[in-house]
């Protein structure tokens, strides 16, 4: 029986496993093989924020959505630091948002 329960343990885990696309472990036993997948932080250390100018490529004065693809973090906070919400961000509101701890 303890078997059978840990056959269909191993089968979650083996069929579970492809929603969960990270680092893979892989162990074999005398039961049979394991996998273990685990997420990262999604993390990545990018080192300090590019001056403005860097990231307003047409020189407009704002860095509109487009734009803050060139940078990460600022494009995954945009809203964040778009505090105004006019769909773009200026010079003092990117000052305000690399300010954030």
């Amino acid at each position: 029986m303890k078997r059978i329960a840990r056959s269909f343990a191993l089968l979650g885990l083996i069929l579970g496993a492809p929603a969960m696309a990270q680092d893979d472990n892989t162990y074999r036993s005398d039961d049979g093989l394991l996998i273990i997948r685990s997420a990262g932080t999604g993390y990545t250390p990018s080192g300090p924020a590019p001056d403005f100018a860097q990231l307003d490529a047409n020189g407009d004065g704002f860095v509109d959505s487009s734009e803050a693809n060139a940078y990460r973090l600022l494009a995954n906070d945009f809203r964040l630091a778009d505090s105004n919400r006019d769909d773009k961000v200026s010079r003092r509101e990117y000052e305000r948002w690399v300010a954030l701890p």
